[in-house]
């Protein structure tokens, strides 16, 4: 007989332990869509049998409630800081200080790199994962449990006889990470995190734990202690017993008999840094025996024990000879500056990059300036200010056309980046077929990354339109595409030719048109070609289109390579009409409504639903515009929101009282 609660424990030691391979250890055994069916199975029976949830499963790394701000803590003991050297000089002092001050007895180093992250202490009682503290002052941080859970190399249950302990670490976001998220930032018009520390701080202290997931952090830890003291005897031994435990310790540490060994474990990783998938700014020192760390002593700031030797800035002074613009893969154009060729860190570089035109105007800078850089690990170095005016300047204009395509450069006012809107940009092409392709857009299965590829690396595809054209023949010539594939794929593009109108205005990749807006746009004006003619006033008529999401419309359609597409796609027979469903009438027409926190019995969905069945409309933000807001359980900010403007907000029985026909 099948029992549930033995197969979902089983699922969760399963996943748990394919986390700590892939997370932890850098050695997946499965692939992610073997994870995630794992994933899946493990929801469903949990739904199924509510009474077998449990906080520490791994399908609760992610809350879904906003929280309203973070809770102060009081640490267990003191999270102190520690002393620089920034020389070898300064180690050896530090060095002469605690053999005089252990006058003579014979003690070991414990040498670890330096992580450049975020110190977060996490606490656990009964093997299970219950607190989360950032740093803060030292004696006061601020609670971050929710968002903690989320990083996957944190257990949410460890294996120990210890009943109740906690874990120090650094919370870091690794390069690969923190150039995408920056990446993405840009792209949306933000500004970029400085480095990956402030990055990761920034990740761990947002209030709404699905960002902090998105960002991908990692915790490394380094210190074990029970009662807010040391575990165990040794620190080394503390490292190896968190190991042990399934915390993710850096392999990158080792037992120094004396200063000399030290020193050459600091000169080894500031020549091999680059190697590492994350940021570190030098090695920390410590006094291996926990008695002699004792012994020690602290100062008013700083423990005697230890010490952070800081690597020198890798930074350099050279002149810009010129400034060119790149095209993103978004259609973001990214001035980059051209310099003397300097060298710096052992590398020689002659690029770096500017990021926008906001950020050239900040720094003052102009061509023939000389500029100090700053390489950070595998980051293309950025310039940091302006070491000296140059004899003959020239000042930096952003281009009106593509620099790729020729295509309309748009910038959006209180946006940073400048945007070629061409969909069919050279620069952008891949990204707009999967856009175009994506599942809640044309719904085109078949068409991801490695066949786009494929499709736009031979010339096969040099539109968004050019799917229309492929043929068997030509599929059938690509890598690892048989004709059963290549079938599926074209019957699968054919079908897309019957989607309504707000899936094409959708897919077109017009900035700021998303589903919703798009649903908007087609039910106002009811055509592609009223919406393409439209002004930017004529624009705003419509539900929830600001003067930005209209003034981005217009833009797009002004631009003529786009209106080239929309006539081949014209041409292909996809639809440019529509005929709206929602109500002309019902209890709740010319009515808005904004929806927050967890109903007791309806869910968002269903509630919006109601609500537009009735002639009502759901919006995603409260404004004066707004008539009732509607709040559950942890409503969040809309509340307060509504509250300043003075806007009625309901429960979920007054609601349903709305909705009932008079």
């Amino acid at each position: 007989m099948h029992d549930p609660a033995t197969e979902v424990e089983k699922l969760r030691e399963e996943l748990r332990r394919h986390e700590h391979l892939y997370y932890v250890l850098d050695q997946p055994e499965i692939t992610d869509a073997e994870y995630d069916a794992l994933m899946r199975r493990l929801q469903v029976l949990e739904a199924e049998h509510p009474e077998l949830g449990a906080a520490d499963s791994p399908t609760q790394r992610v809350g879904g409630k906003p929280r309203e701000g973070f809770t102060k803590v009081h640490h267990t003991s003191q999270m102190l800081s520690l002393d620089n050297a920034l020389n070898e000089a300064e180690v050896r002092d530090f060095d002469r200080r605690v053999r005089d001050l252990l006058g003579g007895e014979p003690f070991r180093y414990v040498t670890e790199l330096k992580m450049d992250g975020l110190s977060m202490a996490a606490h656990y009682r009964g093997g299970q994962f219950v607190q989360a503290v950032t740093r803060g002052d030292g004696l006061v941080g601020e609670e971050v449990t929710e968002n903690a859970r989320t990083i996957r190399s944190l257990p949410l249950r460890v294996k120990t006889e210890i009943e109740s302990f906690e874990v120090r670490g650094e919370t870091v976001m690794n390069r690969r990470a923190f150039e995408r998220l920056n990446a993405e930032r840009e792209e949306r018009g933000l500004s970029r995190f400085a480095n990956p520390r402030n990055a990761a701080a920034g990740s761990l202290r947002v209030l709404e734990p699905q960002i902090t997931a998105s960002r991908r952090l990692d915790y490394y830890t380094y210190f074990l202690f029970t009662g807010g003291r040391a575990a165990f005897d040794s620190h080394w031994q503390s490292l190896e017993e968190l190991s042990r435990m399934g915390f993710k310790v850096n392999p990158h540490r080792t037992i120094a008999s004396g200063v000399e060994e030290v020193l050459a474990f600091c000169a080894e990783w500031e020549s091999r840094r680059e190697e590492l998938p994350y940021e570190i700014d030098g090695v920390v020192i410590k006094v291996d025996s926990v008695e002699q760390q004792r012994l020690l002593g602290y100062t008013a700031k700083a423990p005697r024990w230890a010490i952070a030797y800081k690597y020198p800035a890798r930074q350099a002074v050279t002149t810009v000879d010129g400034i060119d613009v790149q095209v993103g893969r978004t259609g973001a154009l990214t001035p980059v500056a051209h310099l003397k060729p300097v060298e710096v860190g052992g590398v020689t570089v002659s690029r770096a990059t500017l990021h926008n035109e906001d950020e050239i105007e900040r720094l003052g800078l102009e061509i023939g300036d000389q500029v100090v850089i700053e390489r950070s690990g595998d980051v293309i170095p950025r310039v940091v200010r302006v070491h000296a005016q140059g004899s003959y300047r020239k000042r930096f204009r952003m281009p009106s056309a593509c620099p790729v395509c020729g295509g309309t450069v748009v910038r959006e006012e209180g946006e940073a980046a400048s945007r070629c809107i061409n969909t069919n940009c050279s620069a952008r092409l891949k990204e707009s077929i999967l856009h175009f392709a994506s599942r809640g857009v044309m719904n085109i299965d078949g068409v991801g990354d490695a066949l786009v590829d494929q499709l736009v690396d031979r010339g096969m595809v040099e539109s968004v339109a050019d799917l229309y054209s492929l043929t068997l023949e030509k599929l059938m010539t690509l890598e690892r595409m048989g004709k059963k594939s290549a079938g599926n794929i074209l019957r699968n593009i054919g079908k897309s030719k019957q989607n309504p109108l707000p899936r094409v205005l959708s897919a077109l990749g017009i900035r700021f048109v998303g589903e919703r807006t798009a649903v908007f746009l087609a039910e106002t004006f009811g055509s592609l070609d009223v919406i393409a003619g439209a002004g930017i006033e004529d624009l705003q008529g419509a539900e929830e289109v600001g003067p930005k999401v209209a003034e981005s419309v217009f833009q797009f359609f002004r631009e003529p390579r786009n209106r080239e597409l929309v006539e081949r796609l014209r041409a292909e027979g996809l639809q440019f009409t529509y005929l709206s469903t929602r109500p002309k009438g019902g209890p709740l027409k010319g009515l808005t409504f904004v929806l927050t926190g967890t109903l007791p019995h309806l869910s968002r969905e269903e509630a919006a639903r109601r609500i537009e069945a009735a002639g009502g409309k759901v919006s995603g933000s409260v404004s004066k515009k707004t008539h009732y807001v509607v709040a559950g359980a942890d409503p969040g900010s809309k509340i307060v929101k509504a509250q300043e403007l003075g806007i009625p907000v309901l429960d979920e029985d007054l609601l349903l009282d709305l909705l009932r026909p008079e």
